[in-house]
């Protein structure tokens, strides 16, 4: 069994944006994916936001396929009301955060009260991380350390220039995990296994942008064992998602 930890549906014509949720059904189907993480590409701000109320639709369309996790602009007036909802009202399992998107740092007062609430409900914090500014694997990482109560996932393991200093991370920072989405290096999976343990490593397309088959096959390539890819692909995101509580 596989479970995409991290992909997108949304539509934004204005934007370009045009990924309905079938758009992502059929390409888990093509790559043989039973269940995937879904998030939107807009941040929402306050409660009742319509990319908060895009997800719960397609979850609600989809609920034997589709977990909603939810995408926030810390610095929203409604930021903190917004996650509530999310997972106590309309009981999503995560919360995502692009820092890249509302140009602040991880380690922002604001983000890390997101955090400590989304820790209260036992739910992930997926942050994008990459080769931009505001989204170093440096930058995450101290939003992790000054927040060591919540489960911190590491998007695209630290992105294609950065991936050793989320590597070096592993030892220091036990409540950090990481993705595979969109980092094209195999080996650079087999070494994320090594320095965090199969427990603290998930997979993850980041699809439609990259196609989920494709993303499939590049942790076969990693030379895992049959342990390890089962751990990866699906136990530890079903563990992490069996966690979330949506009472506080």
């Amino acid at each position: 069994m596989i479970i995409d930890s991290h992909t997108h549906v949304d539509e934004v014509e204005a934007w370009g944006w045009t990924d309905p949720p079938e758009a992502i059904i059929s390409l888990m189907d093509e790559a043989q994916i039973e269940k995937a993480v879904i998030m939107t590409y807009r941040d929402a701000d306050r409660p009742g936001d319509p990319a908060t109320m895009y997800i719960r639709s397609a979850v609600q369309k989809y609920p034997e396929r589709l977990i909603g996790y939810v995408r926030i602009n810390p610095h929203g007036p409604g930021a903190l009301d917004a996650l509530d909802e999310a997972i106590g009202v309309f009981r999503m399992k995560g919360l995502k955060l692009h820092p890249v998107s509302y140009l602040g740092f991880p380690y922002e007062e604001a983000t890390l009260r997101l955090m400590r609430r989304a820790a209260e409900y036992h739910a992930p914090v997926l942050f994008h991380t990459g080769d931009e500014a505001f989204a170093l694997p440096e930058q995450v990482a101290e939003a992790a350390r000054r927040c060591p109560e919540a489960t911190v996932i590491m998007a695209h393991l630290g992105g294609y220039a950065h991936f050793e200093a989320v590597l070096a991370l592993a030892d220091e920072l036990p409540n950090v995990l990481v993705d595979t989405s969109a980092i094209p290096y195999p080996w650079v999976i087999r070494q994320a296994v090594d320095a965090f343990g199969p427990e603290r490593v998930l997979y993850a397309s980041d699809g439609p942008g990259c196609l989920p088959a494709l993303e499939v096959e590049k942790v076969r390539l990693a030379g895992l064992t049959k342990h390890e890819e089962n751990l990866v692909y699906f136990e530890n995101i079903n563990r992490i998602l069996l966690g979330v509580q949506h009472d506080i």
